[in-house]
């Protein structure tokens, strides 16, 4: 198999066994940005997962890039100002959405919750649009 195949079945397998353990263990959806929104909770243990949560995500990405650096050499032909742009349409998205790609595209479509199969079935149309008209129209 080519070396891209393995690397995408390794981290589709690392992402399902991880969603999993969470909510086997924690029975907690694996959605990112509810995580990420949760972590000045001030109810007890609320937090604190969150943090562990984040920080191995973090820790993962440090030590994957000790054994290979290119992987994270990323050259996007972008502004700063627009890469910004992008992040908080995508935070507004979430909010709007109540929820993100891995809560809904990963864990909801894996329950086959209807609400996280239409969300990721709407997430994935407006991306794949905005995507073409920004570099058609645009010329971004």
């Amino acid at each position: 198999m080519q070396e891209s195949i393995m690397m995408a079945l390794i981290g589709g397998l690392i992402i399902g066994v991880a969603t999993s353990l969470l909510l086997a263990l924690n029975g907690r959806v694996t959605g990112v940005s509810n995580i990420l929104n949760g972590l000045l909770d001030r109810t007890p243990y609320e937090s604190e997962w969150r943090w562990f949560f984040v920080f191995g995500m973090f820790f993962a990405g440090l030590v994957l890039n000790q054994f290979r650096p290119e992987l994270f050499e990323v050259d996007i032909p972008r502004s700063s100002v627009m890469i910004l742009i992008a992040g908080l349409l995508v935070g507004f998205g979430t909010m709007m959405g109540s929820g993100c790609t891995s809560g809904h595209g990963i864990c909801g479509v894996a329950r086959l919750s209807p609400r996280s199969i239409v969300a990721t079935i709407c997430f994935m149309i407006a991306g794949m649009l905005m995507a073409n008209f920004l570099r058609w129209i645009v010329g971004l």
